[in-house]
């Protein structure tokens, strides 16, 4: 399938107008996806990295794919609100996802937009799945809990670095305990927080990271579809 990239100039949340970019999907997908950025006042955007690879992870299975910025980032109206108004962002891109492809989405997020994709998405009917990448505990001096996610029975994923200092191994083995429902937790050996590499590995594994994500939507959503 030929990647096609469509501008969008019609989302809008509460602060105004999201700048976003929709990766196009076949027209038989079964589902839309939403992936969301990273923390903005530290340089997260749409097109940071691990969201990139996320995204082309979940188009290589005929996925329509939107990215946007948070309010305050880019060309997105508004100012950075530290949580509520990205939460209400996100439901604005859900509802535009909802509106205009009438699919169940799986929902996706790096970090900062890990936190507030669930915090969004946890409890909608719409939601088909949710997919952590680098879901962080404590970074910067911001903590982050997740006691929002008892009510949340659709599946999950999450990816975290082996090495991630802002998601301690125990305190993310904790929060994936307390999580409900059917759910997969995956360390990428040799990563850090953005999934490139640590001394002794110093090579990027942003490509261990979206292969385990492929595999993980190949065995849930795409069985027929292969990874390769």
């Amino acid at each position: 399938m030929a990647a096609t990239i469509q501008t969008i100039e019609d989302l809008r949340g509460p602060a105004g107008r999201l700048e976003a970019l929709l990766n196009v999907g076949r027209t038989d997908s079964p589902y839309a996806a939403l992936v969301c950025h990273p923390h903005p006042p530290s340089g997260g955007t749409m097109h940071t990295k691990v969201v990139y690879q996320a995204m082309k992870a979940l188009n290589h299975f005929g996925v329509p794919v939107l990215r946007f910025n948070f309010r305050g980032t880019g060309l997105s109206e508004g100012a950075h609100s530290n949580g509520p108004g990205e939460i209400e962002d996100v439901r604005a891109a859900l509802d535009y996802l909802d509106h205009t492809f009438k699919l169940p989405i799986l929902l996706a997020g790096f970090s900062f937009g890990a936190n507030i994709g669930f915090r969004a998405g946890c409890g909608d009917p719409r939601i088909a799945g949710l997919i952590g990448l680098g879901m962080p505990v404590e970074a910067g001096g911001r903590k982050y809990t997740y006691e929002f996610m008892q009510g949340c029975t659709a599946p999950k994923l999450f990816l975290t670095g082996a090495e991630d200092p802002f998601a301690p191994r125990a305190l993310m083995e904790e929060v994936f305990a307390n999580a409900p429902g059917e759910k997969t937790m995956q360390w990428i050996e040799g990563a850090e927080h953005f999934f490139m590499g640590v001394p002794g590995s110093p090579a990027p594994k942003l490509d261990r990271m979206q292969l385990a994500l492929r595999e993980w939507l190949s065995q849930h959503y795409f069985p027929l579809i292969p990874t390769a």
